[in-house]
């Protein structure tokens, strides 16, 4: 994958990043930063890959309840399993959307049923049932398999950032462990820097075994105010670049500056209806956020040249 940048237009929004890059690795200059203290963090949902009509781990997620609900009859009548079973994705998506208001009813009983479906699972199950979902499963609207709906201009800028002396760590609201089988395929970003959302894990022996199983509870949900709270606690070091796309992010963008020091905020708009999708839904504050503030907003419509690389298997 290239480190130049060759998917970006060249125009406005590609030589903020590249001016940015610039000015913190001149040595000598006034916005110079040490090559340690680099760091760069990326949401993943809609600024990685794809997250529409959902995001690909709801997908991963309905299917287990649907297994679940069609083995237990008694679940078909409660949300999210009644979702899961009549295939309701409308229900499931609009869930997400108000919890970017504010509204996190929904949510909550979708991370209930969470738990209770992962529960007692160990960490090398969990691994081979998120490798077996991408090995098989497929965009239900693109025509594509999920693991060709990684954004190839965010992928050759990590690349782009790592060639001029970043670390580059992704801060999702999604699932920690749902993401490491699948990132250093699609992003070149190993386990250890992934930041996410986690459900709590025990310690179990047994005779010449050892396992790490999760507890049916959460143990954090990475988003909004949280996501710079579990960036400090992971990194220790305050970000200078940052990516989102949703009202979700806004908290982890604003916390990727401190006053005196140089930083670029990066927040994709949705607005290529053609290629991926149109929309603004989840994402309305942020997007007021960053034009009152001069953050550095990216058109997937008019600053890619393609959004997906190659279909791939």
């Amino acid at each position: 994958m290239s480190d130049t940048l060759e998917s970006w237009v060249d125009g406005e929004t590609r030589s903020a990043i590249v001016d940015f890059v610039d000015r913190v690795t001149g040595e000598g200059g006034p916005d110079y930063v040490e090559p340690a203290a680099r760091v760069a963090v990326f949401d993943n949902d809609g600024t990685l890959w794809c997250e529409q009509p959902m995001p690909i781990q709801l997908d991963f997620t309905i299917r287990r309840l649907g297994d679940m609900a069609r083995r237990d009859p008694s679940l078909r009548s409660q949300q999210p399993w009644k979702a899961a079973y009549e295939n309701d994705t409308h229900w499931l998506g609009a869930a997400m959307v108000k919890h970017y208001h504010g509204d996190d009813g929904d949510l909550k009983l979708l991370m209930g049923a969470i738990t209770r479906a992962f529960g007692e699972v160990t960490v090398e199950e969990y691994d081979a049932r998120v490798t077996g979902f991408f090995g098989a499963a497929d965009h239900p609207t693109l025509a594509r398999p999920y693991r060709g709906c990684g954004y190839t201009p965010m992928v050759e800028l990590l690349r782009y950032l790592e060639a001029n002396g970043f670390t580059t760590y992704i801060a999702s609201g999604g699932d920690r462990d749902f993401m490491r089988p699948i990132a250093g395929e699609l992003y070149g970003v190993p386990p250890e820097r992934i930041i996410g959302s986690a459900l709590g894990l025990s310690y179990r022996e047994g005779e010449g075994t050892t396992d790490l199983l999760y507890k049916a509870a959460m143990d954090f949900f990475d988003d909004g105010p949280e996501k710079p709270v579990r960036i400090w606690s992971r990194i220790g070091r305050r970000p200078i670049l940052s990516v989102g796309n949703s009202n979700g992010d806004l908290p982890m963008l604003a916390f990727s500056e401190l006053a005196g020091a140089p930083a670029l905020r990066l927040l994709i708009h949705h607005d290529d209806g053609d290629r991926e999708f149109d929309y603004v839904a989840g994402a309305e504050d942020a997007l007021d956020h960053a034009r009152r503030n001069d953050w550095t907003v990216v058109s997937m419509k008019n600053d890619w040249h393609e959004v997906f690389g190659p279909d791939t298997a």
